[in-house]
């Protein structure tokens, strides 16, 4: 849609900050997302400052009928931050992280990134738990649940979340918290970026030494169902203070891997330690002598390095998809399935990772919050193809399909998974992550604070029809 020049100056003596256009130096880079296969073009890009350049971006994409997508770190597969002829409310300026050590609260601007949050929590031995990129935004990921390294010990970063400011379709701030708008801040937590702009987020923090404890220990491929095996003994018996990433990957081409062994493709056990060095010990000397891996490394870190232990196979430029299901074991079955279908891919980056969801994370009821994933103990299996070129993808975005229908029926429901890793949302997928009730739920809320789906470049629910009954 072509907006006038007029109109663009009148936005940009509104806001404070920057408006771009095409044509402008930097809008290339400015309408850039992670995933290199998403090419889009808004007609404006609203790099805001304040909540009230927000407000003021929204109000005129509504006086000029132009479709909003919402930015913060940009990191969402299916590429949601930008549309083609859309205004793009641009909010990677508003990354500021303010800390109360004293209150061990946490106050992070609705565009800062996951370490923005991690640096400025570390100083203080403190931390939200999160996911696992630390390029990845605060927002998204805390809106669609959030998992990650702390999970089995606090929860999700929604459990951390005490209230939140949010700027509705119509342009009016709110807070939304237990004592003010308890309805949004049910749907805030797990709901998407569904029901407005959240421009700033005030998270719980919870004790974390700045050094913990991590192993990595690798299997080739041709040992397969062992460490496999493995891996479902370990993590049934860890305490609270260990996790356990399960990864089906090829070896990274970093120095602490023996280089006859980079790129190997293999199983691997990713161990992080949040207790005594000696409990990590103990758990490492049990791993290698029941299943001697082809390589390790374990060694104290820093968390805010553990944070970005993933950060280089996840890169920007990268073309990417991804697809989730949760599974309530690692069955005979689910094992043999991954055996055979792991050789099938066709890039060395593309992985399935596994996290064990249990401990903390099952100590809130499935109804407390928005997430659209039972609180019962689990895994999260996140099939994700991410290759160079977009040929590659090709092939491996059929790969992850073909993965995700092999496990389908060892899934949990629908086997429609994690919100926030899934790049599809077609047909009835999003309902089936919800569940129906919970999904009526969000719907009713949804029609309450945004009735004209304004907001609905995401994992979309629906306003409900006027006069729905509640569930």
């Amino acid at each position: 849609m072509h907006v006038s020049g007029n109109g663009i100056g009148s936005l940009r003596q509104a806001m404070d900050g920057p408006v771009i256009t095409p044509g402008d130096s930097g809008f290339d880079d400015a309408r850039r997302v992670w995933n290199a296969q998403i090419d889009r073009r808004p007609a404006v890009i609203a790099r805001c400052l304040s909540t009230g350049d927000v407000i003021e971006a929204m109000s005129f994409a509504r006086e000029h009928g132009l479709d909003i997508t919402v930015r913060a770190g940009a990191h969402s597969t299916a590429g949601m931050a930008v549309s083609d002829e859309g205004l793009m409310i641009d909010l990677s300026e508003l990354k500021g992280v303010t800390v109360d050590p004293a209150a061990k609260r946490a106050r992070a601007g609705g565009g800062a990134l996951l370490g923005d949050l991690d640096a400025a929590t570390q100083e203080h031995g403190l931390a939200v738990p999160a996911g696992l990129v630390s390029h990845t935004g605060v927002g998204g990921l805390t809106l669609g649940g959030g998992m990650g390294w702390l999970t089995r010990k606090y929860g999700l970063t929604i459990d951390s979340l005490r209230s939140a400011e949010v700027v509705t379709a119509e342009g009016k701030v709110l807070r939304a918290a237990p004592d003010e708008h308890p309805d949004l801040f049910w749907a805030l937590r797990g709901g998407g970026g569904n029901f407005g702009v959240v421009t700033s987020f005030d998270f719980q923090l919870h004790d974390v030494d700045p050094m913990v404890q991590f192993g990595m220990f690798f299997w080739h491929q041709d040992q397969g169902l062992e460490p496999l095996r493995l891996a479902r003994e370990v993590v049934g018996e860890l305490p609270a203070d260990v996790n356990v990433v399960i990864a089906a990957l090829n070896a990274p081409p970093a120095p602490f891997v023996p280089e006859e062994h980079q790129l190997a493709p293999g199983y691997a056990l990713l161990v992080t330690g949040f207790g005594s060095a000696e409990q990590h010990a103990e758990l490492a000397d049990r791993i290698r002598k029941a299943a001697p891996p082809l390589f390790e490394i374990v060694t104290p870190m820093p968390y805010v390095d553990l944070q970005k232990l993933l950060d280089e196979a996840n890169a920007w430029g990268l073309y990417g998809y991804d697809t989730a299901a949760y599974l309530e074991d690692l069955s005979d079955d689910v094992v043999e399935i991954v055996a055979d279908q792991m050789p099938r891919k066709a890039s060395p980056m593309s992985v399935l990772l596994f996290y064990r969801l249990d401990g903390a994370y099952s100590q809130f009821s499935d109804d407390e919050t928005a997430f659209g994933g039972g609180r019962s103990p689990r895994y999260g299996a996140f099939f994700n193809a991410i290759a160079a070129d977009p040929d590659t993808l090709a092939a491996d975005r059929e790969w992850a399909r073909g993965f995700w229908n092999a496990l389908r029926p060892y899934a949990i429901g629908s086997g429609d998974g994690y919100v926030n890793a899934n790049a599809e949302h077609q047909g009835d997928r999003v309902r089936n992550t919800y569940g129906a009730d919970k999904y009526a739920r969000l719907a009713r809320i949804k029609s309450e604070y945004d009735p004209d789906n304004v907001f609905h470049h995401n994992a979309n629910i629906r306003p409900a029809p006027s006069g729905a009954a509640s569930p």
